[in-house]
C-alpha cells in the first residue's frame, strides 16, 4: 500500500508582482509502505524543494503550491497550519542537508533533541533526557553523556549531521524524509548510519525518501529510484532496474560520472620537489567542564608530512579526527600548540602576522561548508572581486572582472551568477562560487576542505577535473580533505590516514588502496558503499 502518494505537484516561487520561476514542473512519484525511495538529481533539479512541499515548509507568501499530496489517506495541502506541523513533528520527519543551518546556536545539542520528545511524545524532562542520551548513542555520537551539553558550534560537521538524524528518528515516524543525510559524513558513519535507518524501518514498518546525489549509496538502500532534472520526473522505476538498465540519456550520463574505486586514478604529471614540510604539528583545545573545571582536548597529535610542489595529498579519516584542524592550523586559523609548517623553507607558525601577511594569497583554502564561507551582503562578483582587490591582481575591475567570469565559466556556472547573490543558489552551486573565489587568487596551496561532498556526481567530476586541469597548467599543490575514498583516490599521489588526531597510515595513493597496512584503514575502505 501507498503511504504518501504526490501527484502532478507544481511548484513557483515569485520574483516579484508580475514574474514567476517553476521549480517543480508536474512531478509525480509514490513512496509505498516500509519501502525506501531515492529522489536523485542534481542541484537544482526540484527533488528538495518537491521534499519541502510535502513537509509543508515552503513560505505560502513567495511559493505557489498546485497538484495533489496524499499521506495515509489524508490530503497534506487541505491541512491548515497546526494540523501540518502536528502531523509533520510526529508522523513525518525530515533530515536537513545543512545542519548548521537547522540547529539553534545557543542552545545544547541535548535540549533540542529532547524539546522534540516532551513536545510529540509528551515525556517528563528525565525521561526526554534518558532517551536523548540513547539516541546520540544511536547514531555514533561519541561520549554521550558530555556531547549532550555540547553546543553545534563544539561538533564536527558529521557530529552536528548525526544529531539532526538524532532528532528526526527520535518520534519513530511513519516516513522519514532524508534530504543529502550523509553529505557530510565519512564513510564508517555513513554506513552506521543507514543500517540505523534500515534497523529503524524494519522495526516500526517505517518508508523512506531518500534524496541524495550519491548513486553508489542508491544501490544499496534504494527499493525504488525516481531521477529528476530540472524539476521534472525524467525516469522511474526499481533500483535494480534504473541503475542497471537505464532507460534515460540523463541517468546513463549520471551513472557515467560516477566515481568508485575501479576507476582509473587521474594524477599530476608535474614531479616537483618538497614545498610543504610539516614537523610534529600539535593542537590542544581547552574545553570548559562545569563551573571551574577545564578539560584539554588533543585534536593534533604530532602530525608530519611533505607536500611536493604539483603533487596532492589526500587527507581521510572520520568526523572528528583532527584533518580539518590540521588544514586550518597550517593557515593560521587556529594557533599551533606545537610543531613547525615549513613553506619554502620558512616556518609559517614562528613568523609575525606582517611576515605573514605575504603568504596569506599563496595559500588558500575551499571551506567546507559554502552557506557560511559566503558573504549573503555581496554579490557574487563582488565575492570574487574583493580579494583580487586587495592582493593587486589584475590591472583594473575590468580585468578582474574578465578573471572572475572567466572562473565562473570554468567551474560551470554562467556569467548572469556575476551579478546574483548566494542565496539564489543550490548548495552545489555555492560550492562551486567558493572554489572560485579562492582560484582569483592564484594559489601555490590550496587546502580542500571537503570541497566536492556537497555536489552531485556530474559537477564533482567537473570540478576534480578542473582541478586537475590547473594542477597540471600551474603546477599547484593540494591538500585534498575528504571522507570520499573513491574521490581521494582518483586525485591523490599520496594519501595520509587519521584517526584520533593522530597519523594512523602514509603512502603513495596506489599502494595504500591496494594493500592497507593499518587496520582502521582496511575499516574505511571496507565501508564503502559497493565495496562488500
Amino acid at each position: 500500500m501507498t503511504l504518501l502518494d504526490v501527484r502532478n505537484l507544481r511548484v513557483a516561487f515569485r520574483l516579484d508582482r508580475k514574474q514567476t520561476v517553476e521549480a517543480v514542473k508536474g512531478v509525480s512519484f509514490s513512496v509505498p509502505r516500509n519501502t525506501t525511495v531515492a529522489l536523485v538529481g542534481e542541484s537544482g533539479s526540484g527533488k528538495s524543494v518537491s521534499s519541502l512541499a510535502v513537509m509543508g515548509l515552503l513560505d505560502p507568501a513567495s511559493a505557489i503550491i498546485e497538484g495533489d499530496i496524499q499521506f495515509d489517506g489524508r490530503d497534506l495541502l487541505a491541512l491548515d497550519g497546526k494540523q501540518r506541523r502536528a502531523l509533520c513533528g510526529k508522523e513525518i520527519a525530515m533530515i536537513f542537508q545543512e545542519p548548521m543551518s537547522s540547529l539553534n546556536p545557543v542552545f545544547t545539542v541535548g535540549a533540542q533533541i529532547a524539546e522534540v520528545l516532551v513536545l510529540h511524545m509528551k515525556m517528563s524532562r528525565a525521561q526526554a533526557r534518558r532517551r536523548t542520551l540513547e539516541l546520540l548513542e544511536e547514531v555514533g555520537i561519541p561520549e554521550p553523556e558530555v556531547r549532550i551539553a555540547a553546543y553545534p558550534s563544539q561538533l564536527s560537521g558529521g557530529q552536528q549531521q548525526r544529531v539532526m538524524i538524532a532528532m528526526a528518528i527520535a518520534c519513530e515516524p511513519k516516513l522519514l524524509i532524508a534530504d543529502e543525510p550523509t553529505t557530510a559524513l565519512d564513510v564508517t558513519i555513513q554506513k552506521q548510519i543507514m543500517e540505523l535507518i534500515a534497523r529503524l524501518q524494519k522495526r516500526h514498518a517505517m518508508s523512506v525518501l531518500f534524496i541524495t546525489h550519491d548513486l553508489g549509496l542508491v544501490a544499496e538502500i534504494a527499493d525504488q529510484v525516481v531521477v529528476m532534472r530540472n524539476g521534472e520526473v525524467r525516469e522511474a522505476g526499481p533500483a535494480q532496474q534504473v541503475l542497471t538498465e537505464p532507460a534515460d540519456a540523463y541517468t546513463r550520463a549520471l551513472l557515467d560520472c560516477r566515481l568508485t574505486l575501479d576507476t582509473p586514478p587521474r594524477r599530476s604529471r608535474h614531479d616537483g620537489g618538497p614545498l610543504l614540510e610539516v614537523r610534529n604539528l600539535s593542537k590542544t583545545f581547552t574545553q570548559r567542564q562545569g563551573w571551574f573545571g577545564k578539560r584539554e582536548f588533543h585534536a593534533v597529535k604530532d602530525v608530519s608530512f611533505t607536500l611536493a610542489r604539483g603533487k596532492t595529498l589526500g587527507v581521510v579519516g572520520e568526523s572528528g579526527s583532527g584533518k580539518t584542524t590540521v588544514g586550518l592550523t597550517l593557515l593560521r586559523l587556529h594557533q599551533a600548540s606545537g610543531g613547525s609548517v615549513l613553506f619554502d623553507g620558512e616556518d609559517l607558525l614562528s613568523m609575525s602576522a606582517r611576515d605573514f601577511q605575504a603568504y596569506k594569497r599563496r595559500i588558500q583554502i575551499v571551506f567546507q561548508n559554502p552557506y557560511a564561507s559566503l558573504n549573503p551582503r555581496f554579490t557574487v562578483g563582488d565575492i570574487l572581486l574583493e580579494p583580487m582587490r586587495i592582493h593587486r591582481i589584475g590591472a583594473d575591475d575590468r580585468e578582474r572582472t574578465a578573471i572572475a567570469l572567466g572562473l565562473l565559466d570554468k567551474v560551470g556556472l554562467p556569467a548572469a551568477a556575476f551579478k546574483r547573490y548566494p542565496h539564489e543558489f543550490s548548495g552545489g552551486q555555492r560550492q562551486r562560487i567558493a572554489i572560485a573565489r579562492c582560484l582569483t587568487m592564484q594559489p601555490e596551496i590550496l587546502v580542500c576542505d571537503e570541497s566536492v561532498s556537497a555536489l552531485d556526481v556530474s559537477v564533482q567530476a567537473q570540478v576534480l577535473n578542473l582541478l586537475q586541469d590547473l594542477q597540471d597548467e600551474l603546477g599547484l599543490s593540494y591538500i585534498f580533505i575528504s571522507h570520499d575514498l573513491a574521490v581521494v583516490k582518483y586525485l591523490a599521489d599520496q594519501v595520509m590516514v587519521m584517526q584520533h588526531g593522530a597519523v594512523v597510515e602514509l603512502a603513495d595513493a596506489d599502494a595504500l588502496y591496494r594493500n592497507p597496512q593499518h587496520p582502521y584503514t582496511r575499516a574505511l575502505l571496507s565501508a564503502i558503499p559497493g565495496s562488500s
